[in-house]
């Protein structure tokens, strides 16, 4: 988790803090939407992201009443304090991460099972 958040908060300008809420609520997000199978696997292989999932969840209680899919999970990430560049170029190195731990041909399908995902990929 430790290279992820880094690599986030690195790229997008912002503290290790959000940077981890961000992974949280996107694997999350992920999760739900994305293709089970291959999500799991790159949950799998970033220590600490179970948690940081379930830490999203806790502070989910109205998000969720407005609805899911990216547009709530956007309207998350700006409730952090994220623009809209920021939350592209997270995603953006949240995909090369995931390329780099787990293949690009299993990113892909990722990004290509999950509604709304290909625009930021």
């Amino acid at each position: 988790m430790d290279e992820l958040v880094g690599r986030l908060a690195s790229k997008a300008g912002i503290d290790d803090a959000v940077a981890e809420k961000t992974v949280g609520i996107v694997l999350g997000f992920l999760r739900r939407e994305g293709p089970a199978d291959k999500v799991q696997a790159l949950i799998d292989i970033i220590p600490g992201a179970e948690a940081a999932i379930a830490a999203s969840e806790r502070g989910a209680g109205l998000s969720r009443l407005m609805g899911g899919g990216v547009m709530a999970v956007g309207t998350r990430l700006m409730a952090l304090g994220l623009g809209m560049s920021e939350i592209q170029n997270i995603a953006r190195e949240l995909f090369r991460f995931g390329r780099d731990k787990i293949g690009a041909e299993h990113m892909s399908e990722i990004i290509s099972g999950t509604p709304g995902l290909g625009q930021f990929a």
